[in-house]
């Protein structure tokens, strides 16, 4: 057996569709592409659920039910290695850690939360949104400080009250 004489098994190759060569091709005059309009056209795309300009089934359903992804808490994740490029004893806070290129990103909203990702090389005072039980540990474990920043809307945890219960409405009489 020679280098001319090798073959590719018989099946393994096909031939390149030929479109637009002839009628009896089976490919011929509008090429596969059906009738006239909109799809017939070169360089057309329709997006997903488009319907020609009537208002989409989606937009024409009604929307009902709780979507709880409207109001979830959208925190910038940092982890806790990204902390060791600051000095020994600094003060870590949200301007800090933007200013540091560590907390950018349209979460800014939600706030900043430091993940346990990583070991801590230093003892740094780190104020935040947000502390994963395993980032809070691993900073106090050399002796630095987890400081929580409260939301504008909403008091601190220890401040909140609990909800009174239903008092009965007086009986009419």
């Amino acid at each position: 057996m020679r280098l001319h004489d090798l073959k590719p098994r018989p099946g393994a190759k096909h031939r390149r569709k030929r479109l637009g060569q002839g009628e009896s091709s089976g490919h011929g005059k509008t090429s596969g592409r059906g009738g006239k309009g909109q799809t017939a056209r070169s360089g057309s795309s329709i997006r997903i659920g488009f319907e020609g300009g009537q208002m989409p089934l989606i937009r024409r359903i009604p929307k009902r039910g709780f979507n709880n992804a409207r109001h979830t808490t959208r925190y910038l994740p940092v982890n806790l290695e990204a902390l060791n490029r600051f000095e020994d004893g600094a003060r870590v806070d949200a301007a800090t850690l933007r200013d540091a290129g560590l907390a950018n990103g349209p979460g800014v909203g939600g706030g900043i939360k430091i993940l346990g990702t990583g070991d801590l090389t230093r003892k740094l005072t780190v104020n935040a949104h947000a502390f994963s039980a395993s980032a809070r540990s691993k900073i106090e474990a050399k002796g630095g400080k987890c400081e929580v920043i409260a939301k504008k809307h909403q008091a601190p945890k220890a401040e909140r009250s609990k909800p009174e219960a239903a008092k009965p409405k007086p009986a009419k009489s």
